[in-house]
């Protein structure tokens, strides 16, 4: 994170005696990242974080990827998921529930609609970046409480403990970004001591951590780990923590989950078209993060709004429509809740007819999530079974030759 916070009862001094009123000695964690070289918080809990009382295996079925081979475009339905209509089933939380749709050895995209609270959860491989595409819940962590929303992205740092606690009665759409490194805003945008500079499309102000300590008690809470196996596979172990995790009086540092929403996200516009690195928000190891929002658009006299064809010489992209009417696809099947993969090695852009459509049109009223990846990413079996077989020919208007 790019900017200090202190939160509840913490020393005037790091690394010092810090003790309740009854004189009792506070334990003082260090969650940092790169080692001791980068970011970190201090956190001060009531009781050892590391007691715990047993371990077992939390079986993560569903955990395999295939190549997207023979290489072709794909569209995934995914309100065709948890029973057809994307009302997600009852039991269904927003961590066991997840369905994988596209994976490599950097990151992992998956998606779930969840009526039920979470277990308590945290990722051991990297930080994760979850977007609400509808419904809103409580997110308690480690840190404190984050109250989100549709349109907010989470971002919760790597080994943060938390859950998902959706509202009553209003099924919660996510689209989860787990990555294999850290997440963060764009380095171009942050001046050398971390600050976002003017020229960013968002600022601190836009980003809401927790504001106090959620404090809890109990004994032989279960904490479910994804964690790296010897083959870096993802794994699963399920922790029985001797008490709460939720004992921490008080934290401070540069690293903590976050929320932002992408609706705070102020456009980069020009006479002609922009590239997608004007629509970043986030970067992790080997892919970055983007979104389209409503927009005026080009201005130029002679401009052509949507994208021009564009091969991905380096990268995989993946687009999650997620409200407006998105122009560049019109006639393709595209629509509310689709991910569309435009894989590397082949050349796309606009469906037929929407690059003449879009000429002289001055604003564009979209709302979409990005995902580039800089490496192939694989099919997992929520893409399987989301998968809309007559996406790849939509350009030419046919299929196959017999």
């Amino acid at each position: 994170m790019p900017h200090y916070r202190s939160v509840g009862d913490v020393p005037p001094k790091r690394h010092t005696q810090h003790r309740d009123p009854d004189g009792r000695l506070r334990f003082e964690e260090l969650m940092g990242e790169e080692g001791f070289s980068s970011d970190s918080s201090l956190l001060y809990h009531r009781e050892i974080p590391s007691a715990i009382t047993d371990s077992r295996p939390w079986d993560l079925t569903g955990q395999d990827t295939i190549a997207n081979h023979p290489l072709k475009p794909r569209h995934l339905r995914l309100h065709t998921l948890f029973g057809g209509g994307g009302d997600g089933r009852p039991g269904t939380d927003a961590v066991t529930g997840r369905r994988l749709l596209l994976g490599n050895g950097d990151v992992r995209i998956s998606y779930v609609v969840a009526e039920a609270d979470s277990p308590y959860y945290r990722n051991g491989l990297g930080d994760e970046c979850v977007y609400v595409e509808s419904g809103a819940a409580r997110v308690e962590t480690v840190f404190g409480t984050l109250t989100v929303r549709a349109g907010d992205y989470v971002v919760l740092p790597r080994a943060t403990t938390h859950r998902w606690l959706p509202e009553p009665d209003r099924p919660l759409r996510l689209f989860c970004i787990e990555a294999n490194s850290h997440i963060a805003p764009a380095r171009r945008y942050l001046s050398r001591y971390g600050q976002l500079l003017e020229h960013a499309p968002f600022c601190e102000r836009d980003l809401h951590g927790p504001t106090e300590p959620l404090l809890a008690v109990g004994e032989d809470v279960d904490v479910h780990v994804k964690h790296r196996g010897p083959r870096g596979e993802v794994l699963g172990t399920v922790f029985t923590q001797a008490t709460h995790p939720f004992d921490v009086v008080g934290w401070d540092g540069c690293l903590y989950p976050y929320t932002f929403s992408i609706h705070d996200f102020e456009p980069l516009t020009g006479r002609i078209h922009q590239p997608p690195p004007a629509h970043q928000v986030f970067e992790g190891d080997q892919f970055v993060v983007c979104n389209f929002v409503p927009r005026k658009v080009d201005y130029h006299p002679l401009a052509i709004p949507v994208p021009y064809y564009h091969s991905n010489v380096d990268s995989d992209e993946v687009m999650f429509y997620c409200g407006g009417d998105y122009a560049a696809r019109k006639g393709s099947g595209i629509g509310q809740g689709s991910v569309s993969l435009h894989p590397g090695g082949h050349a796309h852009g606009p469906q037929p007819g929407a690059y003449e459509r879009s000429i002289g049109a001055e604003f564009f009223d979209e709302l979409a999530v990005m995902v580039d990846t800089f490496r192939p990413l694989e099919l997992g079996e929520g893409a399987l079974a989301a998968d809309d077989p007559g996406y790849a020919w939509t350009w030419a208007g046919r299929g196959p030759a017999a």
